[in-house]
């Protein structure tokens, strides 16, 4: 064969060659394999076009740089993060709540993220994740509704253990797997951390094991049992983070309790959601400020009378990259309050 009378240097050179001819092989070219909430996710390259289904996903790719590739958006509980607004704003938003099939489908997505297995799942408001995979497009649910947590009992589900950030780390670093650019979410990740670790440290310096709160998120009317966050949620990694005590001893994610058992309780804090969202009347944080003060059986708690009342961004009370704010918030309030007349 001629190419054995060539020189041990010229080898070497012809093989150069020979792959200059080649197309590039890139990391973007490499097939991608992810297992997601029992789901096989296999994608021959990072994907081009997604729809968003919540807003935790929505704003996760954003900050990943990832906006070029949201083709439209919807599941929408507050205004986007202001530094996105303008960004957000060129996006088709397909529904502030929850799209349709064929409109979702409409948009052509080689990948749809969603932020509940509820919209996206085995019961699906929206769809099936099987309805989708027929026609070609991939799914990816966060990973954190499967982490420590039952989706199938209660309304929201029941956490089997405490929420901590490493949930959303597993979030962010499955998006950032899916679309190469780890080094990214590796980023994003580590200013999470340091968030928390500050606020760690801040909270060593005052003790709050006698504080007790609830967090209210919405009701479907005022007056009913309210929507309040269980022990072992984002809320309660917030009051546990803290030293706080959760009134609410249920492992469900935001189970219904009615007021006359928290007003027994006495909070000494209460938190509620502030939302854009108004499918119900109690999403509007005023009408809720109305309700606790002039409701025969709220307005008597110690929380009301002593206006320990902290508003908070309800997108800050889900796995979001607003938990880390919502941990921020409440820490900064109660270091304006004032315990020691109790």
């Amino acid at each position: 064969m001629r190419i054995s009378c060539l020189s041990q240097f010229s080898r070497p050179l012809l093989f150069a060659s020979f792959l200059m001819g080649l197309p590039q092989l890139t990391f973007s070219q490499t097939p991608i394999s992810l297992e997601n909430c029992g789901t096989q996710i296999n994608l021959k390259a990072p994907p081009e076009r997604v729809v968003t289904v919540g807003q935790a996903t929505t704003e996760m790719l954003y900050h990943l740089g990832l906006h070029t590739k949201v083709v439209g958006t919807s599941n929408w509980f507050t205004d986007v993060d202001p530094k996105f607004q303008e960004i957000n704003a060129e996006i088709t938003r397909l529904a502030d709540n929850f799209p349709s099939f064929e409109s979702l489908v409409s948009q052509k997505p080689d990948l749809v993220t969603a932020d509940f297995l509820f919209s996206i799942g085995p019961q699906g408001v929206v769809g099936k994740r099987e309805q989708f995979h027929t026609l070609g497009i991939s799914t990816y649910v966060l990973a954190s509704q499967c982490i420590d947590q039952d989706s199938s009992r209660g309304t929201d589900g029941t956490r089997t253990a405490l929420f901590s950030l490493d949930n959303l780390y597993k979030n962010i670093r499955d998006l950032a797997y899916l679309f190469a650019v780890e080094e990214k979410g590796q980023a994003l990740v580590k200013s999470i951390q340091a968030r928390e670790a500050a606020v760690i440290a801040k909270s060593q310096r005052y003790k709050h094991q006698d504080v007790s709160a609830v967090f209210w998120y919405s009701s479907a009317a005022l007056g009913v049992d309210p929507w309040v966050a269980g022990r072992k949620g984002v809320p309660g990694w917030m009051m546990s983070t803290l030293g706080i005590n959760n009134i609410v001893t249920s492992d469900e994610v935001w189970p219904m309790v009615g007021w006359e058992s928290i007003a027994k309780a006495n909070p000494d804090i209460i938190v509620i959601a502030r939302m854009d969202r108004r499918r119900f009347e109690a999403d509007d944080y005023q009408k809720k400020l109305d309700f606790l003060r002039t409701d025969p059986v709220t307005k008597a708690m110690d929380a009301v009378i002593n206006n320990r009342i902290v508003v908070m961004d309800a997108h800050a009370m889900d796995v979001t990259l607003r938990s880390i704010e919502g941990l921020e918030t409440l820490s900064l309030a109660i270091d304006k309050m004032d315990f020691s007349g109790e």
